[in-house]
């Protein structure tokens, strides 16, 4: 398995090892030891997986106070998966990585807790699977504006497919008083 730092420190990019021939291929999706060896040492407690049609935009969503890390695949289709550093205090507070994870090739990414996340469907439909270490909480979830012009995201789509509650979110400013705190690395 071979694995990247991103431009957001904790933000990792997994490339796991394809063992391929002609009757198809096989690989490790998660290994605790593995994985926990590359700095993901979290316990997962729910696994959510979403089919979008091309276009379509989910996010930008994150928790707070009960915050989530999540570790996303795609298992059919391609998107380009945003993480956006929303932690106040944070010496990348406000950027954001954009990595294209696809069923060719097999790319996983390591979002940390305290980042907001959304992705964008590049294919004609995209089977997403996100693994988390926190529940769901509708209580703690808030919704960062995709389009938040001090974000400045390329999404790859020019009129992407995007759900009243994602069109109503805030932006990074309108949010500050709840927004999580950075806590070192």
């Amino acid at each position: 398995m071979n694995v990247t730092a991103t431009a957001i420190p904790g933000v990792l990019i997994i490339e796991p090892k394809v063992f391929g021939d002609a009757r198809g291929f096989f690989l490790e999706t998660f290994q605790a030891q593995r994985y926990a060896q590359s700095g993901i040492r979290h316990h997962f407690v729910q696994d959510n997986l979403s089919r979008s049609a091309r276009g379509v935009l989910r996010g930008l969503h994150f928790q707070n106070p009960k915050q989530q890390g999540k570790l996303v695949t795609v298992l059919r289709g391609a998107v380009l998966d945003v993480s956006v550093d929303v932690r106040c205090g944070s010496p990348t507070f406000g950027r954001h990585v954009a990595i294209e994870l696809s069923e060719d090739n097999y790319r996983q990414l390591w979002i940390p807790r305290g980042l907001a996340h959304g992705f964008t469907v590049l294919s004609e439909s995209a089977d997403f699977f996100y693994k988390c270490d926190e529940l769901h909480s509708p209580a703690d979830e808030l919704v960062l504006r995709w389009d938040d012009p001090a974000l400045a995201i390329n999404w790859g789509c020019a009129s992407p497919q995007v759900s009243a509650r994602d069109r109503a979110g805030r932006t990074l400013a309108e949010l500050a008083d709840r927004l999580p705190r950075y806590e070192g690395s």
